[in-house]
């Protein structure tokens, strides 16, 4: 339709120019009949436009605009010189427009309805039933049957051939998009599952081109470091992975030789988070072979060093276990051994204030091995004591009232206390244990404190992946503990003291893991700074009994 009307609005400025310079006299068209035939087309374009609201079918339209065009080129040609006009021209137009929107069919059609109209008006003519409207004869240009029946046969071959022709090339260019479309269809979910699978795998992949700028992330390798993609695309991979970038720029440097080459190393997520990377790099690859880049898949291993940390351990306990049971009954014994001949010749000797101090210093040594040896034992394998429901609170308070007459407690602590008085919280554990547990973390933070300072004892109930259970944290306010050391606090016989064994928060952390609970320490080195331990114990355990 908009075609239309600029083919029509030019015509109308060849006929204006036309009339103009009074030029018509000395040409082959009738102006008058020219303009009226382009206005009618004007007012059948704006007709046509109201026809679409009503006859919804395209192709309908398309057939009563063909038909209608054939006509008024027949028009155009009747008033610019008959037979002899050049504006014959224009059906090939509406064929061709008809062939595009309607396929074959609808060329042929048009083609048949413009070969009627062009035979039937070339006929009338020859006959001389109508006479074409021109201001000048021609009569160098006779109207014969043999010109006559040439220019009514070429056009009528032509108008066939452009509908085939047209039709033809409609019919490829069909079968090309649709091709198109089901390659196109074909890459789109070709593309969406290597994205679907990028995506799904819990696997970080990030690619890598040959000058170390990162190109993809993957949503696994998001949620591992916390960066996003729109953060780090096109950055240097050493700015963001220090710890792979040798391995990526080794493989850089040999790109025709390239292989996979696995690293593991630290890393320091967006969040401050400092985990353990471990992957491979691989070469990536063009269909042609040629290297463009790296891929590097990597995953955070550090719950899986921590379990193999776990599993040393208790492979380490292990083994103290086996030879705990056999250390026991060779020291035990001689201790008591020593311990009641040495209570005897105290009662039946008359020891003089030297030997009386002597005799002391005895007992203490024992006393202290004794200790030790209940302590490894306990590390060692778990205590057959009973479960029973044990008052956290009670327990509490009494070691808080007991601490006050070891060695080293002094005057300058001060104690706070933060403990719900109702209900009493209560778990079903071995009171005795319970009992230790606290026992040896209160005893390091009143030892973290040989001058003054706050010791902050606090319980409450707190229900952990929708298990009950009681959470207690004692803080001091002492030197703290320096990072390195932090680490190793669980390990048996690491100690910082110059007195202490170093069994103390290994029997902590052997107790409270057996009872399916949790132990956390916080400290900042510096004076008053200080320490803060979190357990956090179920209310029933397996052993107990519900959960």
């Amino acid at each position: 339709m908009l075609a239309r009307v600029v083919i029509v609005t030019f015509l109308l400025g060849i006929a204006s120019f036309i009339e103009a310079k009074g030029m018509e006299s000395q040409a082959a068209i009738s102006v008058t009949t020219l303009i009226r035939t382009i206005v009618l087309t004007y007012i059948l374009s704006i007709v046509y436009l109201f026809l679409l609201k009503y006859i919804g079918s395209i192709q309908t339209n398309i057939y009563i605009q063909s038909v209608i065009d054939v006509l008024l080129v027949t028009a155009m040609v009747y008033a610019t010189g008959g037979i002899r006009s050049i504006y014959s021209v224009f059906y090939p137009l509406v064929i061709i427009y008809a062939a595009l929107f309607s396929g074959r069919r609808g060329g042929l059609i048009v083609a048949s309805a413009a070969s009627i109209f062009y035979g039937l008006f070339a006929d009338l003519e020859f006959y001389g039933v109508i006479y074409p409207l021109y201001g000048i004869p021609i009569p160098d240009y006779p109207l014969n049957s043999g010109y006559v029946f040439t220019r009514i046969a070429t056009h009528i071959f032509s108008f066939y051939l452009i509908a085939v022709l047209t039709s033809f090339v409609v019919e490829q260019e069909k079968k090309a998009r649709s091709l198109l479309a089901e390659k196109q269809s074909a890459f789109d979910q070709l593309d969406l599952l290597h994205r679907s699978i990028i995506e799904s795998v819990e696997t970080g992949i990030m690619t890598v081109n040959l000058a170390g700028q990162i190109k993809s992330f993957n949503r696994a390798a998001v949620e591992i470091t916390g960066f996003k993609f729109r953060e780090i695309e096109n950055r240097k991979v050493d700015e963001v992975f220090g710890g792979i970038s040798p391995p990526v720029q080794k493989q850089a440097g040999d790109a025709d030789t390239a292989v996979k080459t696995r690293f593991e190393s630290a890393f320091l997520a967006k969040d401050g988070k400092n985990l353990t990377l471990g992957g491979s790099i691989s070469p990536l690859r063009a269909p042609d072979g040629a290297t463009i880049g790296r891929i590097v898949i990597f995953q955070d291993l550090t719950t899986v060093n921590e379990m193999r940390e776990s599993l040393e351990k208790s492979r380490r306990l292990a083994f103290v276990g086996e030879i705990a049971a056999g250390l026991a009954h060779e020291i035990r014994n001689p201790l008591a051994s020593i311990s009641g001949s040495i209570q005897m010749l105290k009662r039946q000797l008359g020891l003089s204030e030297t030997n009386e101090k002597l005799m002391q210093i005895i007992l203490r040594g024992k006393d202290q091995l004794e200790s030790f040896l209940k302590d490894f034992l306990l590390l060692a394998r778990p205590a057959p004591g009973v479960r029973e429901n044990v008052d956290v609170i009670g327990t509490i308070r009494d070691i808080l009232e007991s601490v006050r007459y070891v060695p080293d407690w002094h005057e300058m602590l001060k104690v706070v206390v933060s403990m719900p008085p109702e209900p009493p919280l209560a778990i079903h554990a071995n009171k005795n244990e319970i009992r230790q547990i606290i026992w040896n973390i209160v005893l390091n933070a009143i030892q973290a404190m040989p001058e003054e300072g706050e010791l902050t004892v606090e319980a409450r109930s707190l229900a952990v992946g929708g298990v009950d259970g009681v959470e207690v944290r004692i803080a001091d306010t002492g030197c703290g503990i320096e990072e390195r050391e932090l680490k190793k606090i669980f390990e048996p016989f690491y100690t910082t003291r110059e007195r202490g064994t170093g069994l103390g928060l290994a029997v902590v952390n052997r107790i409270v893991g057996g009872y399916g609970g949790r132990v956390n320490i916080e400290s900042r080195p510096g004076r008053a700074r200080g320490t803060r331990c979190t357990l956090w114990l179920p209310c029933r355990t397996k052993q107990g009994e519900e959960t």
